[in-house]
């Protein structure tokens, strides 16, 4: 299903649909303030397969990362971060970036790995937010790359619909997406390192 929403005049109705599917274990594209991300809910470890699949990796050695709509679902998933990291993930979210953080307990338990770190984001994107906080729950995530050399990742949802169609359950159509990934902040070691330059200029 391609199914388009209007970022500044999202319908409950078509949130609810979306949240649907995804509770259900569907997999759903979406538009976030970079790429369009694929996702599904973290409760359906089925779906973690089909994207593992989709993307041609072992699910236990995936780099994936988790949307949330506010910090406030950082405990749940993350070991006790310093007030230097909070601070700064506060100012920079929502935001173009994912930060990197040493995972709890909770984390292998989803992947069926031993997964010590994870991948944080809180895009600054109405729709994605409005699913998350219906969802009650984060998603997980991945980019969608391209199969082309020179673009590497697709904008138009029209041609991601046609390319995933057989694949996933929903596309959303929130527009033409960016083509830049998001800033990659490594928040596990003494120092705060950027491992990828994306959108986000860190504050």
């Amino acid at each position: 299903m391609l199914l388009k929403i209007y970022p500044e005049n999202i319908s409950p109705r078509q949130i609810q649909t979306i949240v649907d599917c995804l509770n259900q274990g569907g997999l759903v594209i979406f538009p976030t303030d970079t790429v369009y991300g694929m996702g599904c809910s973290i409760n359906q470890s089925k779906a973690v397969d089909r994207i593992a699949q989709i993307k041609g990796i072992k699910k236990e050695k995936a780099n994936f990362s988790f949307i949330f709509n506010n910090l406030s679902m950082l405990s749940d998933f993350t070991r006790p971060i310093s007030g230097e990291v909070f601070k700064m993930m506060k100012r920079n979210l929502p935001g173009p970036f994912t930060f990197i953080l040493e995972a709890n307990n909770n984390i292998p338990k989803l992947f069926q790995s031993k997964k010590k770190t994870v991948g944080i984001r809180i895009p600054d994107e109405r729709i994605i937010q409005a699913i998350v906080q219906e969802l009650g729950h984060p998603l997980m995530t991945t980019s969608i790359l391209d199969d082309d050399k020179i673009i590497e990742y697709t904008t138009d949802p029209e041609i991601i619909y046609e390319k995933f169609k057989d694949k996933v359950d929903i596309v959303v159509d929130g527009g033409f997406g960016g083509n830049q990934a998001s800033t990659v902040v490594n928040c596990t070691g003494n120092e705060i390192v950027i491992t990828r330059q994306g959108k986000g200029i860190l504050d």
